[in-house]
């Protein structure tokens, strides 16, 4: 089933029919869950929902052609603010929040959010990219979460619990939001023509683990590709981290000559190296690797000759997932590659990977 045309996550629908028809909805709510699996899309349903002209909050119908309706998908609704990290910014920034400088607390999301509302019913502020909120922006939000207007509702987004602060997190009704199951994104990813074949769509499924904008990512076979020659390398007995940053770097390359795209492709690989360690490490704990065929010959074949424990493969994981957020604030790719690779090669058991040439 489906609400609004958002597929796998009826409970949470239910949850907030439960707590609006009771009048107990909260006022901060935060959101988790892997990307892609619809988190911002149900948060603007939501909203449509308790500004609909047509339809009572508690049956969380929106009718989608009433102007309110209307207004929100638009990004037009005059109780609807949405903020987001920009492009080229590490974090969002604390403008977004409380203004610029010359109209500090006057303008800015806390500002809004404690505005009567024009409709009257409520007034909607979201935050997509909550995993980008650094000390000083969470700060300016302490106050609104803790001190919430009268009928305002705050919606933060983010991939997980550990990526957000504790003072946010204390602060917040967390949301969970579970992958989606295989079929239904493979057959998200026919109807989305980002592949037309369904085994074909099931095979990149299993391989993003339930997100569809991840799924949608390794569509590309040239991206299939050296995911595959990665884990390959990375499994054998010795390799050279010179030669691995070399490959890598060369491949981040070839995503364009724009930082964007090569910081989004860097995330990529680092995010299959950190797959695959994950599954060493699940291997030598005595579980199954979970993943493709491709995968599961990678770290099977790893667990077999890795002299240390499951501790040092999770030590392997946890920098590969350090690197990938020194990305995420604007470091050097390449910079960030090289130091990975040598990071890898200290912290991988001796014997499991050559010293490093050169």
């Amino acid at each position: 089933m489906s609400w609004q045309g958002i597929e796998g996550h009826d409970e949470v629908v239910e949850q907030f029919r439960r707590a609006i028809s009771r009048g107990r909805l909260a006022s901060s709510f935060l959101f988790v869950g892997p990307p892609g699996v619809g988190k911002r899309l149900f948060a603007m349903k939501l909203a449509q929902a308790l500004l609909c002209e047509n339809a009572p909050e508690e049956e969380l119908n929106p009718c989608g052609h009433c102007p309110a309706c209307l207004q929100v998908a638009s990004g037009s609704h005059p109780d609807v603010d949405v903020v987001s990290k920009p492009a080229d910014r590490s974090f969002i920034p604390i403008e977004s929040f409380i203004g610029p400088k010359e109209r500090r607390m006057r303008e800015g999301l806390c500002h809004n959010i404690g505005l009567k509302p024009v409709s009257g019913r409520r007034r909607i502020a979201i935050i997509d990219d909550a995993d980008w909120l650094n000390v000083e922006g969470a700060n300016s939000l302490l106050k609104t979460l803790e001190e919430p207007p009268p009928r305002s509702v705050l919606i933060l987004i983010g991939t997980s619990l550990d990526r957000q602060l504790p003072t946010i997190r204390s602060r917040c009704q967390v949301i969970r939001f579970a992958p989606l199951d295989v079929e239904t994104t493979a057959r998200l990813l026919v109807e989305q023509q980002v592949v037309s074949d369904l085994d074909a769509a099931r095979e990149l499924a299993h391989l993003a683990g339930g997100s569809l904008s991840e799924a949608a990512e390794l569509a590309d076979e040239n991206l299939r590709a050296f995911r595959r020659q990665l884990i390959a390398k990375l499994a054998m007995v010795s390799w050279d981290s010179v030669a691995l940053a070399a490959e890598v770097n060369q491949f981040v390359e070839k995503a364009g000559k724009e930082a964007p795209a090569r910081r989004a492709r860097g995330r990529q690989v680092l995010g299959f190296a950190a797959d695959f360690y994950r599954n060493v490490a699940r291997a030598l704990a005595g579980l199954p690797p979970l993943g493709d065929t491709a995968m599961h010959e990678a770290a099977t074949k790893a667990a077999q000759k890795w002299p240390g424990t499951a501790e040092t493969a999770a030590a392997c994981f946890d920098r590969c997932v350090d690197a990938r957020q020194e990305i995420d604030r604007m470091a050097m790719v390449n910079f960030v590659i090289d130091c990975w690779a040598d990071e890898i090669l200290r912290l991988a058991p001796t014997g499991y990977v050559v010293t490093k040439s050169g």
